[in-house]
């Protein structure tokens, strides 16, 4: 394991028991970001970094009881807290890395990732796993309940030039990646860009 989960896994392992209780009212951002993707009766979808599930409930009501939800995070800590909250009700529970996911090629119709582009150690790489296992036109969703310019300020720090999620360069990162970006959205209440997997 790499320092990089290491010290993803520190940063939430202490966080894990408290996590939905910091963020108590994001249900509602996190439904509409995931009406955003499209899903269908029976589609596959995967929650990439889905901490302690609280989009899993919203992917359940998309694709039915027909469909398949997987949640995958590094951190055991995070998934125990889902199962707390019941949330592996809605979708099945991955100790999983996005940047080796074990799951089949082009086997997925879309992915959600709710904050988890600022904890990619290689993105290029680790987005290029993620189109792996999403078939050809199947979206992505990369969401956060607050936009760059709300989370820097909570965070006490200024947006910098080389911010991954800056549009010009989540495009150019998603493109390297597999993807084509077809919406952007940054403001205080939330940021969300969804892209297509090419061919």
């Amino acid at each position: 394991m790499s320092d990089d989960h290491t010290h993803v896994q520190e940063f939430f392992t202490a966080r894990a028991a408290h996590w939905d209780s910091r963020f108590p009212d994001d249900g509602p951002a996190y439904a509409a970001a995931v009406a955003e993707l499209g899903l269908h009766e029976g589609d596959r979808v995967l929650d990439a970094g889905c901490g302690t599930g609280r989009a899993l409930p919203a992917l359940r009501a998309a694709v039915g009881p027909s469909g398949v939800v997987v949640g995958a995070d590094l951190t055991p800590a995070m998934l125990q807290a889902a199962v707390r909250a019941g949330r592996d009700r809605d979708g099945r529970l991955l100790l999983a890395d996005v940047a080796a996911l074990p799951l089949k090629s082009e086997s997925l119709d879309a992915v959600f990732a709710a904050g988890l582009i600022a904890h990619l150690p290689h993105p290029t790489e680790n987005l290029r796993e993620v189109a792996r296992v999403v078939r050809p036109g199947g979206t992505l969703a990369l969401f956060h309940p607050i936009g760059r310019a709300a989370l820097a300020a909570r965070q006490g720090r200024r947006i910098t030039a080389d911010d991954l999620r800056a549009e010009g360069n989540l495009r150019s990162l998603l493109a390297g990646s597999g993807w084509r970006m077809t919406s952007y959205v940054d403001e205080d209440a939330r940021f969300l860009a969804l892209a297509v997997r090419g061919a």
